[in-house]
């Protein structure tokens, strides 16, 4: 298969993380025999710098033409704090999402098995949890009109859904529910919210084309207690932009490090995937940035092209890495290990590399290759 990937590695940890992403996709190309090109575009607060916006229209252009966005990071710590600054690095990626129509955020949690006693969770809430959470991406609190008065003293920002925008991502979710175990809770504010009581209305309704799916309702008050204290109820989480966004990072606890989270972004004709995390500007340039979420969402695009054995591959050679404890000091604060050993892993088992196989953790040290 060939593919046409823009790369936007953006700000912070960014381009480190994506590039262990590629190496992945590299590997799977050879190994496989698909031919994956990449292009590169700027993106967030390094396309303010460079080209005066944060998202060029040289960017968008190329996202629009290519099958699929691979997406690092975007932010930046001057950004956060001039909160009277008119052009924001979150700007190009909110444009993006509605230009690309990215309705829908996927993002799947299944704590690795090795993993388990980093949650800061107890072993017995941790293990056996699967869940995934459908977030609507294009509509709602982050896209409504926002006004604030001219002595800057009240301001407002509109919270609108239509049903169509609704529905949409509804669909997605109830379909997912039918090939996993068959449940889809919708999280909501329906009690004190008008647009949550309209999400209520139309899922009930779609829910009945789907009688072998049970729907059940949670508050996200309660929603946020419950992922922490019985995660292993939930299946399918279907929610609006604003509750999505708290919510699945919330729901990263559970793994023990926002790290190891992927996710994608889906529209009618373009996809999207990024890591969970953000920018973590305070990393930048150390080589200690975890770069599982990255490669996880490039396996990601990989099962969105029907590509699963190579997905399945790549999966493999993270539970390997974190078999062998070659991860980043996020998951072993003794680690010698950083982003790029840890990427070079990765991609060194899709390789099938034998010298993997007698890999030996005490003799190899950060810098070193020996593991290629």
């Amino acid at each position: 298969m060939n593919l046409k990937i823009a790369v936007l590695s953006g700000d912070g940890v960014g381009p480190e993380v994506i590039l262990q992403a590629k190496k992945a996709l590299y590997a799977v190309g050879v190994v496989y025999e698909h031919d994956f090109i990449f292009e590169d575009a700027l993106v967030g607060a390094i396309a303010i710098d460079k080209a005066g916006s944060p998202l060029p229209e040289q960017t968008l252009n190329l996202c629009l033409n290519t099958d699929a966005v691979l997406l690092g990071a975007i932010g930046d710590p001057k950004y956060d704090t001039d909160s009277n600054a008119k052009v924001r690095p979150e700007q190009g990626l909110l444009r993006l999402r509605k230009e690309l129509g990215l309705y829908a955020n996927i993002r799947p949690l299944k704590p690795f098995k090795s993993l388990v006693d980093v949650s800061p969770l107890k072993r017995e809430i941790v293990e056996g949890v699967d869940f995934i959470i459908y977030r609507e991406l294009t509509a709602g609190l982050y896209f409504g009109e926002k006004k604030i008065n001219e002595s800057g003293t009240i301001a407002s920002d509109l919270c609108e859904y239509t049903e169509g925008e609704i529905s949409k991502i509804a669909h997605l979710a109830f379909k997912s529910a039918q090939n996993r175990r068959k449940k889809v809770t919708l999280v909501d504010m329906a009690n004190v919210l008008e647009t949550s009581r309209l999400w209520r209305n139309v899922v009930k309704k779609i829910g009945a084309d789907y009688p072998d799916v049970t729907l059940d309702f949670l508050y996200a008050d309660n929603a946020a207690k419950q992922i922490i204290s019985n995660p292993k109820q939930f299946d399918v989480i279907l929610t609006e932009n604003l509750f999505g966004d708290i919510l699945s990072d919330e729901a990263s606890v559970i793994t023990g490090s926002i790290g190891v989270l992927p996710s994608a972004s889906l529209g009618e004709k373009n996809a999207l995937f990024e890591p969970v995390h953000g920018s973590y500007p305070h990393a930048k340039g150390r080589n200690i940035a975890n770069p599982f979420a990255a490669i996880l969402s490039a396996a990601m695009l990989l099962e969105h092209f029907g590509l699963n054995e190579e997905a399945k591959k790549v999966y493999e050679g993270v539970e390997k890495a974190i078999e062998y404890n070659v991860v980043t000091i996020d998951l072993n604060p003794d680690s010698k290990f950083g982003t790029n050993e840890v990427g070079e892993f990765v991609s060194n088992f899709i390789l099938n590399k034998d010298d993997l196989m007698y890999f030996n953790n005490d003799n190899v040290h950060l810098g070193q290759s020996t593991i290629v």
